[in-house]
């Protein structure tokens, strides 16, 4: 997170809650999707964005990768507007889009001024019902995915040990597989396995639209209703139903290859984002890694000059996912001695009580930030989303500064006492080989989301 956030108060103002402050219209399509709509006219801008429940948590061996490779093909053509056309008109009328996979969720977004409204209906409904199934176009994204692959994943160290982290912590989940795709699986996908993912994936029933901006609700339920409504539903993704069993032990993987200093990455087993642990994990997040005056931060990169950087990440999840550490020390430091300090400072919140002081600056830190991110059309849209997504309904986001607010001082000491243990952890560690005249991609700071999401589309 920013410095900025460091000078607020201590003292958490009083802010109205959202349920008095948004408005939000819902409409149910005939043929299953969900609307949701929030009239906003402070700016001449809309923000449309489209989630859809499908992503590498519902494929398979064989067919990994299949998620964000329909990221890439609902912009290559369908039956009215043909290869290209989405972008083109889109720009034509002044607006932008862009789209993300992860491991749960495919989601598009669009941006654009009013006038254009009708336009992205259009376009939106041609590529859900009728996008095109060229043979020559998936050859070539294909190759543009396994180009990503070996970029983002092959070629990055961070993002190989990410990979590595992930498939070592579960064992039984799909969370296990990484949202790009196996190399071997984007080599060989089928054209039935094409048609059967997207018949599923990209079902109107399978897919919540949030509407934010200078529109209006009548005027979004009527256009939805002549281009969506229309397009039929199939059946969803199977339920996914595997649970991951509880880890009882330790994890290692070491990962050997050519870098200039090595990583350390682990992964503790954390539950799900619609769990009441969620708000309590983010604020212990926010304690042990937001800003330089975090706890870890203090110690590895400020006070005991071990680290290059440390990073916490807590990703939203429909199933228990993982909270990730990640740090790169610095040269001439071994690993393990990182790893030591890091597991003294989590030791640390467990057995003494976090400062009132850091609670509160905590919590100030993710409320601000939280209506932040509601101050703008996208946040908004990005936000509903991802509630009624991930926690089961858009209107949990009304009171999410109350459950911030809400935590104390025992709840954080609890889930870190609750989560941080050794038997809970994975660890992911790549060990340097020098080689002559090779480029080193060791030493980039890692996305923030790292482990999460495959690409956000851009252009």
């Amino acid at each position: 997170m920013k410095k900025a956030i460091l000078f607020f108060s201590f003292v958490l103002v009083s802010i109205p809650l959202f349920a008095q402050t948004i408005d939000v219209k819902t409409h149910q399509l005939k043929n299953g999707m969900k609307v949701l709509v929030h009239e906003d006219h402070s700016i001449p801008s809309v923000a449309l964005y489209i989630f859809y429940r499908i992503g590498s948590r519902n494929e398979r061996p064989g067919i990994t990768g299949l998620s964000h490779y329909f990221e890439h093909m609902m912009f290559n053509g369908a039956k009215k507007f043909g290869p290209k056309q989405f972008d083109i008109q889109m720009e034509a009328a002044g607006g932008h889009n862009n789209a993300y996979t992860d491991y749960d969720v495919t989601v598009y977004q669009d941006w654009f001024t009013p006038s254009a409204l009708e336009l992205i209906f259009d376009m939106e409904a041609d590529r859900i019902q009728y996008l095109a199934f060229d043979p020559k176009i998936i050859e070539s994204e294909r190759g543009v995915v396994a180009s990503e692959r070996r970029s983002s994943v092959d070629a990055n160290n961070f993002g190989l040990l990410n990979e590595q982290l992930w498939a070592a912590a579960y064992t039984s989940h799909p969370y296990q597989w990484p949202v790009v795709g196996w190399m071997v699986d984007i080599e060989n996908w089928k054209m039935e396995d094409l048609k059967k993912h997207f018949e599923m994936g990209y079902s109107p029933s399978n897919a919540t639209m949030v509407v934010t901006g200078a529109v209006k609700f009548e005027e979004i339920v009527r256009l939805a209703q002549k281009y969506i409504e229309p397009i039929p539903s199939h059946d969803p993704p199977p339920p996914v139903t595997t649970q991951e069993p509880e880890q009882l032990g330790e994890r290692r993987v070491i990962v050997k290859k050519f870098a200039q200093l090595p990583i350390v990455m682990m992964g503790y087993h954390v539950p799900k984002a619609a769990d009441a642990d969620y708000y309590p994990l983010q604020v212990l997040n926010n304690i042990l890694f937001a800003g330089e005056s975090s706890r870890m931060y203090q110690r590895l990169v400020d006070k005991d000059q071990l680290a290059l950087f440390v990073n916490g990440n807590l990703p939203q999840a429909l199933d228990p996912t993982l909270f990730e550490i990640i740090s790169q020390p610095k040269e001439g430091i071994a690993p393990d001695k990182v790893e030591r300090a890091i597991y003294e400072e989590l030791d640390k919140v467990k057995s003494s009580s976090v400062t009132d002081k850091e609670l509160q600056k905590a919590k100030n830190a993710l409320t601000a930030a939280f209506y932040r991110q509601m101050k703008t059309i996208s946040g908004k849209a990005n936000t509903l989303g991802s509630y009624e997504v991930f926690f089961g309904d858009y209107r949990k986001l009304f009171s999410a500064a109350d459950e911030y607010a809400k935590v104390t001082v025992a709840d954080v000491k609890r889930v870190a006492a609750k989560y941080f243990t050794e038997k809970n952890r994975t660890v992911a560690t790549l060990i340097p080989e020098k080689e002559e005249a090779k480029a080193d991609s060791s030493t980039a700071t890692p996305a923030k989301s790292v482990g999460k999401k495959a690409s956000a589309r851009k252009k």
